[in-house]
């Protein structure tokens, strides 16, 4: 934890694993109500990035910064250049990177106190800074593999998706299904989203979350806040395949267990929506456009290898992941 009164930081830093690598994850800056709740939440999301890394064969481990946002920043620059001094005490042991909260400017502000940083205006792939559109291709990776495994189809032409979420990575998912010729019906909490999707692309939309759940489909791609299915919303999906790019999708274990016993072919989300974190691995390691979309593609294998083990052991491919990464964590201890 560290504390600069000087420009109102108070940061915590959650290394869950570093047996791969370095721990590798991003940096938030959001107010929270607690020092209490701040720490969990590194916690929880640090041991998320450990197995997205893992199960992505990234030679990274996972960690995650939370930032308390102060009431007012006085100085943006200075409150990261803070830090970024604090950052390199850890020796390397950590790697921060864009999350909720921050940009580009803050990381920047932080690589000048430390070299223990990603995502800067320096870190680019693909010409641009933003990782959403690459985590969008990773989920149709995804959904390529779901639809293949479960429907037995080797295109997405007039496949039905619908899509709850039309944030940047919603919002680019459509897009990237759209041009693929899939069948969209989309929701979002924000009028707009969902005004500007239609306007763009051929798509139906519904009025609410509800509406969306009950829509008979192919494929439910959940792309916002977590823990969407629960034991109120399974018993409504009408969809054979839940695949989309949202974290923390199930609300509990057990509910990843439900959808398996009613035989719906569930995407374990930190596979699926690897993509952002392969994009700054990438723009860490310096890996080329062409390498690094290489290790995106490879989401379709890791998902097949996934679903076709969850059929064989006749257990939940939530389940089936995370041994998987514990399978690897356990050979380098």
């Amino acid at each position: 934890m560290a504390l600069d009164p000087p420009t109102g930081l108070l940061a915590v830093v959650a290394i869950h694993n570093n047996v791969l690598g370095p721990a590798l994850g991003g940096c938030r800056c959001l107010e929270y109500p607690s020092t209490f709740a701040a720490v969990s939440d590194a916690i929880r999301l640090a041991r998320g990035m450990t197995y997205k890394a893992a199960i992505s064969n990234l030679p990274f481990g996972g960690g995650k910064a939370v930032l308390l946002k102060p009431p007012r920043i006085i100085d943006r620059t200075k409150y990261f250049r803070a830090f970024g001094r604090f950052l390199e005490t850890l020796s390397g042991r950590y790697i921060t990177a864009v999350d909720s909260g921050t940009s580009t400017a803050d990381m920047d502000a932080i690589a000048i106190e430390t070299s223990h940083v990603t995502n800067t205006t320096t870190h680019r792939l693909f010409s641009q800074a933003d990782p959403s559109p690459i985590t969008a291709t990773g989920v149709v990776k995804g959904i390529q593999a779901a639809v293949k495994f479960k429907l037995k189809k080797n295109n997405l032409k007039g496949v039905h998706i619908t899509v709850q979420g039309l944030g940047h990575v919603g919002y680019s998912l459509v897009q990237q299904l759209y041009a693929l010729g899939a069948r969209l019906t989309v929701f979002d909490i924000y009028p707009d989203a969902v005004t500007r999707v239609c306007n763009e692309f051929n798509v139906d939309s519904v009025s609410s979350l509800d509406d969306l759940l009950a829509t008979p489909a192919d494929v439910f791609a959940p792309c916002a806040l977590g823990a969407v299915l629960n034991e109120k919303t399974i018993p409504k999906l009408k969809v054979p395949i839940i695949a989309g790019g949202a974290n923390n999708q199930l609300d509990e274990d057990k509910d990843g267990d439900a959808l398996h016993q009613a035989g719906i072919l569930y995407a374990p989300d930190y596979v699926i929506n690897a993509g952002g974190l392969i994009y700054v691995a990438g723009q860490y390691a310096r890996m080329t456009e062409s390498e690094t979309k290489e290790k995106v593609d490879e989401i379709y294998d890791t998902l097949m290898a996934i679903f076709d083990r969850s059929i064989k052991e006749n257990r939940a491919t939530h389940t089936i992941a995370d041994a998987i990464v514990e399978e690897k964590l356990r050979k380098f201890h």
